[in-house]
């Protein structure tokens, strides 16, 4: 990872000195990270830990596991080994929890009142260090997970998700796959989430934040006493490091039928990796904000025209190769026209004059106002933290704004040259069977207009 700290330019460090005002941080000896965030504003606490696990972790075998794992967290421990004896603990303290499964990351959060802070901390510690794992247990949340699993795939959009996914990172389509595979969820064992439990769920892989009407040096003592002694592992990723993700080598398309009105398009590209390619992160974001502008050049001819109803640019920010998607809506008779003027306006991301300088402007003080916008939440704004601290790192986002703010239209330009314009991609099409047989329409001609 890179030193993000030492690229910021001097001066442009607004952000992080905001953040540095409401922020604190200690690292215990075991590794655990803890970060507190002290907002007074209303009498509650957000406990949340994040663990750097997820997809990205599994091979075929534990494929949707890591999701499992999140649905066993708030079962039995050891502390509370009964049936749903940790529920009604919770249920006492007033608390609201849940759990969250990414890519790159599982969270569990609990809001508390504030006299509650040491109840909640301690409710959540003995999760995270004994969980049971009952047989019971863990055949009655397969059945929740499956039903999960079921009304996914109800909706049209699963299927184009899934076989898009599966071209876009090919042989690595597990590590992509958040909800699983269905037989791996139903025979899964408690020695696996086990498995599961002493490679991920260790100190050191994982971080605690505390957000809301706390005192720092008295959350600092709490988790000490309550997780200090939890014993450090090995680093998951040091001797079973995650495989890379191959890129892919031509362009392809995907046609998906489904009993829809309107006909939805996706294009997909392999984006940067926030390890690898911090700059292009932040480039990504202003990119697409831009091109989401309504008054941008990108959606008046789009969208505008009339050819599209609707189209949205957006960059996922991973660390194992995120997606750069452009999705939006046409109908079945403007679908030809509507891809090749698509594809027409991405083959000039990178020319001059397709972004302005007022329009950089704009979104890049629009973005730093949602980010205020964002710390004014203690329970969202845990969760924000915990997500870039799973995918990037906390010295990432505590500079997060100020370099977006260093973008410049050479910079998107350069990013469109790297990511997208000219590359491989894949274009999927989610259509009604009549209007596809109307258009002849196969996966070829979704390409045919794109040139890697």
């Amino acid at each position: 990872m890179l030193l993000l700290s030492v690229l910021l330019p001097t001066g442009a460090k607004a952000q992080r000195a905001e953040l540095e005002k409401i922020i604190q941080r200690k690292v215990l000896a075991n590794g655990l990270e803890v970060i507190v965030v002290e907002n007074h504003g209303v009498p509650l606490a957000t406990i949340e830990i994040d663990v750097k696990n997820g997809s990205f972790t599994q091979s075929p075998e534990y494929e949707g596991l890591a999701h499992m794992y999140e649905h066993m967290f708030f079962r039995a421990n050891s502390t509370y080994p009964e049936l749903n004896q940790f529920w009604d603990r919770a249920s006492d303290l007033g608390a609201v929890f849940n759990g969250t499964t990414a890519e790159e990351r599982v969270n569990y959060y609990m809001t508390v009142p504030e006299e509650k802070l040491a109840d909640g901390i301690h409710l959540l510690a003995t999760a995270l260090r004994a969980p049971l794992f009952r047989q019971d247990e863990l055949e009655r949340e397969r059945q929740v997970v499956i039903g999960e699993y079921d009304r996914n795939e109800s909706s049209p959009f699963f299927a184009l998700s899934r076989e898009m996914d599966a071209k876009l990172y090919p042989g690595n389509f597990s590590r992509k796959d958040v909800i699983g595979d269905r037989q791996i969820v139903l025979t899964t064992t408690p020695d696996k989430m086990r498995t599961i439990q002493k490679k991920y769920y260790v100190p050191n892989n994982s971080a605690l934040i505390v957000a809301g009407d706390v005192n720092p040096a008295t959350v600092f003592s709490l988790v000490e006493r309550e997780l200090g002694q939890w014993n450090r592992g090995a680093d998951p990723f040091a001797a079973d490091p995650i495989p890379g993700i191959p890129p892919i080598q031509r362009s392809e398309g995907v046609v998906v039928e489904a009993p829809v009105g309107a006909v939805t398009v996706q294009v997909q590209w392999q984006g940067p990796s926030v390890g690898q390619d911090p700059k292009s992160t932040y480039a990504a974001d202003v990119f697409s904000d831009v091109l989401n502008d309504p008054r941008s050049q990108f959606q008046q001819r789009l969208v505008d025209s009339g050819l599209w109803q609707s189209v949205g640019v957006n960059y996922y920010t991973l660390n194992h190769t995120g997606p750069i998607t452009i999705s939006g809506q046409t109908s079945g008779e403007q679908l030809r026209t509507a891809l090749t003027t698509l594809y027409g306006e991405i083959a000039k991301f990178d020319t001059p004059g397709y972004f302005t300088s007022d329009e950089l402007e704009a979104v890049k003080a629009h973005r730093a106002v949602t980010s205020a916008f964002d710390r004014e939440r203690a329970s969202g704004f845990a969760h924000t933290l915990g997500f870039w601290w799973s995918v990037a790192s906390l010295e990432y986002y505590m500079g997060y704004v100020d370099y977006m703010a260093q973008q410049s239209l050479e910079d998107l330009r350069a990013y469109a040259r790297k990511y997208i314009v000219g590359k491989p991609h894949i274009t999927g099409v989610l259509i009604a069977p009549d209007a596809r047989q109307s258009l002849n329409l196969v996966p070829g001609d979704l390409v045919i207009a794109g040139k890697d």
